[in-house]
């Protein structure tokens, strides 16, 4: 069954001008990036609440504001596809990966960007190849923030291991 994308809208302010035209495909990749990052914030908070419930303030903390981070990601998405006339929808979230230790909760959070990274590679490869400049330096910029977070989190894990 193929998935159908939502119409093309003009939601932005009418001084700005009509939205742009974008290949359909990209516009699948920018979804699927904001799914990921509404992910990445639900998983950062729940593993934030479990640290502050085990007494780790500070690694409470630090989760808490990685999640803020990936709230970011998801609204500089949000600003890209709006300006291209599409209404944003992140799919369905899966639940949370917890765990019964700062090193399993750190585990799923690298996976969680490691995945992330992956996915951000694919998209800007498909955004450079459809010449969407646009696109692919949103998509880039972001990529280059999943990378920084995998090494965060190696420190963490370096840190408490």
């Amino acid at each position: 069954r193929r998935r159908r994308w939502p119409r093309r809208r003009d939601y932005l302010d009418p001084q700005l001008g009509p939205a742009m035209s974008v290949d359909p495909r990209t516009l699948g990749w920018l979804s699927r990036a904001l799914t990921h990052e509404m992910r990445a914030v639900q998983q950062y908070l729940a593993h934030s609440v479990l640290a502050r419930r085990w007494g780790d303030e500070a690694l409470s903390s630090k989760l808490r504001s990685e999640a803020v981070e990936e709230l970011g990601h998801a609204e500089r998405l949000m600003e890209r596809l709006i300006a291209v006339g599409v209404a944003p929808s992140a799919g369905n979230l899966p639940p949370s990966r917890l765990g019964r230790s700062v090193d399993e909760l750190l585990a799923a959070d690298r996976e969680l960007e490691v995945e992330a990274v992956r996915l951000y590679q694919e998209a800007v490869a498909h955004a450079q190849r459809m010449r969407d400049s646009g696109s692919a330096a949103l998509l880039t910029e972001i990529l280059a923030e999943e990378l920084e977070h995998v090494q965060d989190i190696d420190s963490l894990r370096n840190a408490n291991g």
